[in-house]
């Protein structure tokens, strides 16, 4: 994969070539692509990478993002679009020889299919490769998290390869093995991995006549059992916050106006929404911005946000579950395969919206560099501060030793942010001031 300018280049080997003659010539693949569900993509005639047998063009995505910040339901939906494309393609003869959610993309709430080069011709009595990476990445930890209620993004964020059928058999255990799913796809799998060691099953299937009939049953069974997962998201301080008041008489309303205001001044390309909660200023941002990444620490929040957006086929706000005073790190091999968050496109607006108090006194991270950090991601920003009487902050700091965070202060605030912005204009509320900045 290259990227030149804005263009997003795939270089093919023979081999490769030879699967997307084949591919190209289906009828599922022209299909997907027209749904949305694949990647629009184009063979380039005069080819700029050098050595390529011939080189293939992607419609570029607005935002990359990693199963590791998806929600439950993301990563269900991912999982589901995974085996409705292994699906059609058996029934022309290809298949889908891996099964990575790192494949998938999201344009808002609808997922796109990124990896044409896994597609490839079936082979006589092959079985289906990408089984075991569809239990690892996708099954288990929708499993982990559906049946035993333990998240799986801080895995799949610690293990690129997912969770391996030994580790779910250890969560899984008890009643829970009788789940749905469980004593097939995790039990069975397990046991049978433990059997057969590094023995060569692939050749003896094959040998054997694996045939497609039972990739296609297996798919099948996978489907339904996938569709049926559910997570009840239970509620936490911040999944109910949209419901609440932390404000005064008119003050909601004035803060909307201001909000809607700096973001209609000037038309975003990218606009972040870090501490979106439920989603109510990514909406404000999404009608002045051609893309909204809005980020959330609370993961039944960001649920909540992704199953709405999806409910109105919403492709403007990609919702993601982070910690942001712990945000996605550099993955993979020399940290070069998955980028930091800062790394993935630079925003032209920031919402920094009832964030920094949590940062500064819930994280411990100081004032200054909670500023700083703003100030690093380039682009124009919409920030609030708290002051100390605010009821928020008053519980935060409950819960510190007395004179803790003195640096917690709104001249303190005002004079750090004057540094490295220009404040153009302030929104003052009862207990918070709302400012618009310009990156000096």
């Amino acid at each position: 994969m290259y990227r030149d300018g804005d263009q997003i280049l795939r270089a093919l080997s023979d081999s490769g070539l030879s699967d997307w003659e084949k591919l190209s010539a289906t009828r599922f693949f022209g299909r997907m692509q027209d749904e949305g569900k694949v990647v629009r993509t184009e063979r380039v005639e005069d080819s700029p990478v050098s050595g390529a047998a011939a080189t293939l063009r992607h419609e570029p995505v607005s935002f990359v993002s990693y199963p590791y910040e998806w929600p439950f339901s993301m990563l269900r939906d991912a999982a589901l679009l995974q085996l409705e494309l292994l699906q059609a393609a058996l029934a022309e003869d290809m298949i889908v020889k891996d099964a990575s959610p790192y494949n998938v993309q999201w344009r808002g709430s609808r997922p796109v299919f990124i990896d044409v080069g896994s597609f490839e011709q079936l082979g006589e009595g092959e079985p289906w490769a990408g089984y075991r990476q569809f239990c690892c990445l996708f099954l288990n930890p929708l499993m982990v998290q559906a049946y035993a209620g333990l998240p799986f993004q801080p895995w799949l964020r610690g293990s690129l390869e997912g969770i391996e059928p030994a580790e779910a058999r250890t969560i899984l255990r008890g009643r829970l093995l009788f789940r749905r799913g469980v004593l097939t796809h995790v039990a069975l799998h397990a046991r049978l991995e433990r059997r057969e060691g590094n023995r060569d099953t692939r050749s003896e299937l094959r040998r054997a006549g694996f045939r497609k009939e039972l990739i296609e049953a297996n798919a099948s069974r996978l489907e339904r059992l996938v569709g049926k997962l559910d997570w009840g998201a239970s509620a936490t301080a911040w999944s109910d916050y949209g419901e609440r008041s932390h404000y005064e008489g008119d003050e909601l309303e004035r803060k909307d106006r201001f909000v809607r205001e700096v973001c209609a001044a000037r038309h975003s390309r990218l606009t972040w929404d870090l501490g979106c909660n439920d989603g109510r200023y990514s909406r404000i941002a999404a009608e002045h911005s051609d893309f909204v990444v809005a980020v959330d620490g609370d993961h039944a929040t960001v649920e909540a946000l992704y199953r709405n957006l999806r409910e109105t086929s919403d492709e403007r706000i990609l919702p993601l579950v982070m910690d942001l005073a712990d945000p996605s790190p550099a993955r993979g091999w020399r940290g070069r395969e998955r980028g930091r968050l800062e790394e993935r496109g630079q925003p032209d607006l920031v919402l920094c919206l009832a964030l920094v108090h949590h940062l500064s006194i819930a994280a411990n991270v100081p004032l200054a560099e909670v500023v700083e950090w703003l100030a690093s991601l380039g682009g124009r920003l919409l920030v609030e501060f708290a002051h100390r009487d605010d009821e928020m902050v008053k519980r935060l700091l409950s819960r510190k030793e007395e004179g803790a965070h003195p640096d917690y202060h709104a001249d303190g605030f005002e004079r750090e942010l004057a540094e490295r912005f220009e404040i153009v204009r302030r929104e003052p509320l009862a207990t918070r001031t709302v400012y618009d900045a310009r990156p000096r």
